[in-house]
Order: structure tokens, then sequence, then C-alpha cells
């Protein structure tokens, strides 16, 4: 079991001994136990929790280390990407420019990106800026994500490439997360501020906030002294990989951020956008977030079914006890995170996570949610593990029977040099599929350093291995025409996207 990292407490004066009398239970006398057990059970190297409550950080404490198999411990201002929380950052930036008449959330996108484009050109002429920040685009959940994710795409190509992507959707008609939305929404910024997006991030949120420590691209926590390191499992077995190359996609995931720093932002968030009685963020910007935009269906959980889910502009927002829920979750390559705020209960949570495998960093939330709302105690970690442990069993038995299978050498309806060659998808681009040591290998023109091992499963059903554990793995099927390959269907990991890719062989 790791070692406990108690963090000494500096800020405003936290947790004072009236203020931990005032904890509930849980959090002042379970939570390490809860926390340490934790890492453990989920393969975790690191965790770092912040409490806000009543306009003061109430707990903040670091657990764990910051890499696998180091002696460096997490502390207030370790460093972690934060994902998808990112995007109440972008949205809360221009829900300022709003407030303060520099644009209005109502603008058509083309007013301000005329080259802006969608596969319908209706579409691009009536979406406007909320349109991109509320998901309601049309486009399913992750689509295009493999295309851009990780890739040496460009942010113009990321655009290029969106503005021909096919929405699998009516405009408007379903909410569909789209990250590329928020990279279009972010490009906003710079036209009308003549200031980048991360500069903005930085000059008008992160300084008057005080969130010193904080990052606003990807690349830059390469390079600070106090970081985590980005972890995942693989066959069951904890690894260090590499940090996602996600600055294509700034807008919508690659903050990097403290609990210290985060806590700050939620002080703010709690307190109509000031802190320490400054105005950092206008109310109405704060309220323009928080208004329902696009209908998810149902919230809650499996213990406690709430009536309604929606999203408003970078947050997801729901109803829990008959309180109204404002949260987000971030995922990255090798971190998962929740901020969550309760504002009736003025009661904001963070969870920073430095392995994107576990679903903890949910359940840690809602322990901590739970204990502060008077709900009785679940041990959501438990539970959560459980499921896991049972879907993990589950692909353990897949995994066996297509090794299995794979290990009849079951014949292939063609030789595989017909599978050979170039491939092309009309909007991702170029593929190319060779022979190495006996076996097709796929390699991606805008992923280059991963690539997929295809192992035969019989007929033209290949199973494909990515090099990149984040893409996974995937049983993939070869369309062939009179003895002739016509395509490939390729598919990666839901986490990074649902939507298959046809690529059709050119030579």
């Amino acid at each position: 079991m790791k070692k406990l990292f108690l963090i000494s407490i500096i800020f405003f004066s936290l947790q004072s001994a009236a203020q931990n009398d005032s904890l509930p239970s849980f959090v002042k006398d379970s939570l390490d136990n809860y926390v340490n057990r934790a890492l453990a059970d989920w393969q975790i190297p690191g965790v770092a929790v912040g409490i806000v409550k009543n306009g003061k950080v109430v707990l903040m404490k670091g657990y764990g280390v910051k890499e696998l198999n180091g002696a460096g411990k997490v502390d207030e201002n370790t460093l972690f990407m934060i994902g998808s929380n990112t995007k109440a950052f972008t949205a809360t930036a221009l829900a300022m420019l709003d407030a303060r008449k520099k644009l209005s959330l109502d603008d058509k996108v083309q007013k301000w990106l005329p080259d802006f484009k969608m596969a319908d050109p209706w579409v691009a002429k009536e979406t406007n800026i909320r349109d991109l920040l509320c998901h309601r685009l049309g486009f399913e959940t992750f689509q295009g994500d493999f295309m851009y994710f990780d890739s040496d795409l460009t942010v113009a190509e990321v655009r290029e490439k969106m503005g021909r992507l096919k929405p699998m959707y009516g405009f408007r008609s379903k909410w569909g997360y789209t990250n590329s939305a928020f990279l279009t929404a972010g490009e906003i910024i710079p036209k009308v501020t003549g200031t980048s997006w991360g500069d903005y991030i930085t000059e008008n949120i992160f300084k008057p906030l005080g969130m010193n420590n904080s990052l606003a691209l990807s690349k830059d926590i390469k390079t600070a002294a106090n970081r985590s390191l980005a972890h995942t499992v693989v066959m069951g077995e904890l690894r260090k990989i590499p940090y996602g190359n996600i600055d294509n996609l700034a807008p919508a995931g690659s903050i990097s951020s403290s609990v210290l720093d985060m806590s700050k932002w939620v002080m703010a968030q709690l307190n109509n956008g000031k802190l320490e009685g400054k105005e950092i963020i206008p109310a109405s910007a704060i309220g323009q977030t928080r208004t329902p935009h696009s209908i998810l269906g149902n919230g809650g959980h499996m213990f406690n079914k709430a009536h309604f889910a929606l999203y408003g502009l970078g947050w997801f927002l729901d109803e829990y006890a008959g309180r109204k829920i404002v949260a987000h979750t971030g995922g990255v390559n090798g971190f998962v995170t929740s901020v969550c705020l309760v504002p009736e209960e003025k009661l904001g949570i963070i969870v920073l996570t430095n392995t994107d495998a576990n679903n903890f960093y949910e359940a840690l939330r809602n322990e901590i949610e739970d204990a502060y709302l008077g709900l009785p105690y679940r041990n959501y970690s438990k539970v959560y593990l459980n499921y896991q442990q049972a879907d993990e069993k589950e692909k353990e038995k897949q995994w066996k029977a297509v090794k299995d299978s794979i290990a009849m050498n079951p014949k292939t309806e063609l030789p595989l040099t017909a599978y050979a060659g170039n491939y092309r998808h009309d909007v991702y681009g170029n593929m190319h599929i060779n022979i190495e040591n006996g076996k097709l290998i796929m390699r991606f023109e805008h992923h280059k350093g991963r690539y997929g091992t295809l192992e035969p499963l019989g007929g033209n059903r290949f199973f494909c291995t990515y090099s990149d554990p984040l893409y996974g793995s995937k049983k993939l099927q070869f369309t062939v025409e009179n003895k002739m390959v016509r395509s490939i269907t390729v598919r990666v990991a839901d986490f990074v996207e649902f939507t298959p890719y046809e690529f059709k062989k050119i030579k």
C-alpha cells in the first residue's frame, strides 16, 4: 500500500481545529484510509484532493507519488493534466467576453471565423458560439478524435478536417461530445482580443486568481519542475506512458493544474466569480455557463437517479439529492480528473489522479459529495472496482478466445500480400499496410511512430493490436469483392472514438 503524504496546508490559513471539527465524519475520520486503500486497489500512483466549503478550502491533500517507483510525493503544487476540465475555462473566457460586450455568445461563428466550415454549408452559416460550447453540432460523441488526438495535425488542419467530416446526426438534433468544436471556440478568442487562447486564459483567469503554477498548453508540463507523470494499466500492469500531445485541441483539454490552483478556481466559481472580494469573472458569465443548453437524458447514478441531465457551456448540469450539480470530468493520456460544484451547499470537490485506468476519481467525488449531503456511505470505490474487475475478467475471456483463435492459424480468404498496400480515408488521409516479419502492420499518415499489428482471425477478419495502449485492440474487417480487397473498416478504443473509419484501398 502506498505511503500517505499529508500536505501541510498553508493556503488562506486552512484547516484549523475548528474546521476539522466541522468536516463530515467520512472526510475527518476515514478519508485517508479510503484513499490509501484505493491507491493499491486501483493501481494509482498518486492522487490530489481538494474540498471547498463556505468560501474556504477546508481540505487539501496529496497522496502517493508523482511517478511509478518514484520517491517524489504528490503535494499541493503538483501538476496534473486536467483534460476536459479545460472546457469550463474556455467557455468561461468566452462568456467573460460576452459580459464585457466584446462579442455575443449568439454571434454566428463565421462572423469571427469566416473560414469556418461544416459538411453542410447551411449549418456552417447558422452555427453560433453557443453551439460550439454545448456540443450540439450533430457529431457523434468523440467523432473525429482519433484523427485529431495525438496526431501531427496543426490547428488549421484539424479545423479543415472537421469541416469535411459528415456529422452522424442533424444540426442541434442530438447532443454529441465534440472536442474539435471547443478548439474552434477557442480560435475565436484571438480574433476578438488579438491574444491567443492560452495567453488569454493565463492573463485573465490564471493570474487574477493566483493560479500561478497552471499551464495552458500540454507541451509545457514536460518541463515543469513539480509535475506528475502519466500512467495507464495494460494487461493488469501499471506502466508509465508519454504525455498526450493535444495542443492542436488545446481549448478542449490541454490545461495542467494543481489542487491548490484548482481550489482557487472552484472558490471563484462558488462565489459568483469573486475571490477575496474582488471580481475576477463577471457573475453573468458564471450564469451563462450554467444555463442549460443541451439535453442529455436522465442523470444521477446507480444509487440516486436524477430527473434530468443537461449540458451548459463547458459544464455538465445535473440534479442530485434535490441539489443542482455543476460538474465535469477530464480524461487524457495517463490522467483522469473530476471537478464538482454544489452551489446551494457552497461545496466544491476536486480529485486529480495520475492514471487513466481508474474510476476511483468519480468514486471519491461521490463519496465526499454524499458525506456533505448527509447521504448513506456507499463505498463507491469497492462498488466501482467490482464492476471494473468483472469487466476485466470478461475482457480476459474474450482476449483468450481471440488468442486461441489466432494460435490455430486460421486461413485468410486471400494471401497476406493482397491486403497489403495503400489505403485512403476521404477526411483522415492515407494509411499503409506492410508485411513485416510475416505480419500485416498498419501505419497512419498523421500518427507517425504508432502502428497496428493485424493477426488473422479467418476469412477477411483480423485482430488489431495498437502499439499505443490508448488505442486498445479491435477486430477489424476487410471488404473483399471478386477476390479484390476494396477497403478496411478501422476502429480504435471507445475512449478515443466510437465512430469507425473506412479506408479504401487505392493501390
